[in-house]
């Protein structure tokens, strides 16, 4: 247990503080200071650093998450509505990072390579706004695990 919730923590932390950071730190400041020639690569290779720890972050939390509700609680009629409610938020973030990957931070690039810097705004906006949903999901997820217990204490699904 002390292992898997460790990598659990710590992986949500790595993931929603990267979110934060980018989308309340580095995206305004980007945006006044930076013309798109400049701004767009400096996405693209901030992503291309991060992205590997958001994979990580995707494998290490459900594996962490399932370890604990099998191994510690014996199954998923064992937990409360709050782990539902992560699992639920945090297959959404998953596959919302899963396109956010394969398709606009992939056409970020080619349009960034190509000198395209019109259609590499277009695919950094579409990113822009889902890593803002990703976030708020995030956050909510954390609210959830960490305060869900308390406010849902005696919700079963199961």
């Amino acid at each position: 247990m002390p292992v898997a919730i460790t990598l659990h923590i710590l992986s949500a932390v790595v993931w929603v503080g990267g979110m934060f950071f980018a989308w309340m730190a580095l995206r305004p400041v980007a945006a006044r200071l930076l013309e798109p020639p400049l701004r767009l690569p400096l996405w693209s290779q901030t992503f291309a650093r991060f992205f590997p720890w958001v994979w990580a972050a995707v494998v290490l939390l459900p594996a962490s998450g399932y370890w604990m509700i099998f191994e510690t609680f014996e199954g998923m009629q064992n937990v409360g509505l709050h782990v539902h409610v992560m699992q639920l938020t945090g297959i959404v973030m998953i596959s919302i990072y899963l396109h956010v990957f394969f398709a606009p931070y992939r056409g970020l690039r080619r349009a960034i390579a190509a000198g395209d810097f019109p259609a590499a705004g277009r695919h950094l906006g579409v990113i822009r706004r889902l890593i803002g949903i990703n976030l708020i999901l995030g956050l909510i997820t954390i609210v959830t695990a960490t305060g869900g217990a308390y406010w849902l204490n005696n919700i079963r699904l199961f």
